[in-house]
């Protein structure tokens, strides 16, 4: 089948099933195909932009041994490290994103959970940006428990951020210290106790295209609301140091093909922007309709206010909405 027929299949109602032929992807045309992704993603989910921005909340000295990670014990790297941050300094960041016109903000925390007097802490800064902050609120805080995740959506807390990283055969080459089975369990703690996810994962880490395929249909049949893709960004001091960076060519195909696996989702460019040119603008006309932002961040190449400049002359909306 074309690229362009299935493009206005999927649009007309048809959703790819775990198990079809996918090899038209990786064959068609690549103007084409994201070309194609654009369209499903116009006419499915509009040109609203979703932008979204963290703190790292605590950072470093993380038992678990992902490979592409600069903040795991496992890894030498010689990231800065410290404890869970002041409440006043997550506020103000917060503030901060949401008077610069951003939508989502969320705290992220190194380490397999968060837990004790350091979940108290989060959780109060939760609460009083609910209450002093007009911005929807996400959390990253690892591997939780039911009663966490109550107490999250109590505060405020609408999404919880939990990265699948990669395919199930693939996710053993990159993590051994908690499993993929550990993933999924967590995003569906998350939905159960009504937050919406955030989950996708890391391209560039040796896998397949059949890898990221696979991760594209896992998120699908997860129902998460919107799917991070971050191109590796090879740290020295970890096991991935040395792996070749991505191509521009290969971020955009990816980027369309999860388009047209998820295509009512928000597909969000995160790390890795970079490598494209322009901040990447070319890949919010292949499929992706978010991303992360940020006046402090180092992997998106940009700031909050050069990416809504870029998105408003691209023509997108980007208007601050009512969150739920």
């Amino acid at each position: 089948m074309e690229i362009k027929q299935l493009a206005h299949e999927i649009m007309e109602g048809r959703r790819l099933q775990r198990g079809e032929d996918f090899t038209v992807f990786l064959n068609a045309d690549l103007k084409e195909l994201c070309d194609s992704a654009d369209q499903i993603r116009q006419a499915l989910c509009g040109d609203h932009v979703d932008l979204c921005s963290i703190i790292n909340g605590r950072s470093g000295r993380c038992g678990e041994n992902c490979k592409f990670c600069a903040q795991s014990a496992h890894n030498c790297t010689g990231i800065e490290e410290y404890g869970f941050l002041d409440e006043e300094a997550i506020l103000a960041e917060c503030r901060h994103n949401a008077e610069a016109g951003v939508h989502r903000f969320s705290i992220v925390t190194a380490g397999r959970t968060l837990a004790g007097e350091d979940f108290e802490k989060a959780v109060s800064a939760y609460q009083r940006m609910n209450r002093e902050c007009a911005i929807a609120l996400c959390g990253s805080h690892g591997l939780l428990t039911d009663e966490q995740f109550d107490r999250l959506y109590a505060s405020g807390v609408r999404m919880y951020h939990c990265n699948i990283e990669t395919s199930r055969r693939n996710f053993p080459n990159i993590c051994t210290t908690h499993t993929y089975d550990d993933k999924i369990a967590c995003i569906r703690r998350a939905q159960a106790h009504g937050l919406k996810v955030c989950s996708g994962g890391i391209i560039g880490m040796g896998e397949t295209w059949e890898d990221r395929i696979d991760m594209a249909v896992s998120l699908s049949e997860l129902g998460v609301s919107s799917i991070p893709i971050n191109a590796l960004m090879p740290i020295p001091g970890t096991p991935f140091s040395e792996l070749p960076q991505l191509t521009p060519e290969e971020i955009l195909r990816t980027g369309a093909i999860f388009r047209f696996l998820n295509p009512e989702k928000y597909i969000r460019f995160a790390a890795g922007r970079g490598i494209l040119p322009n901040g990447g603008e070319q890949a919010f006309h292949s499929g992706f309709n978010a991303t992360i932002t940020g006046d402090m961040l180092t992997t998106t190449g940009s700031s909050i206010r050069s990416d809504r400049e870029m998105l408003s002359r691209m023509g997108f909306d980007i208007a601050q909405e009512v969150q739920s």
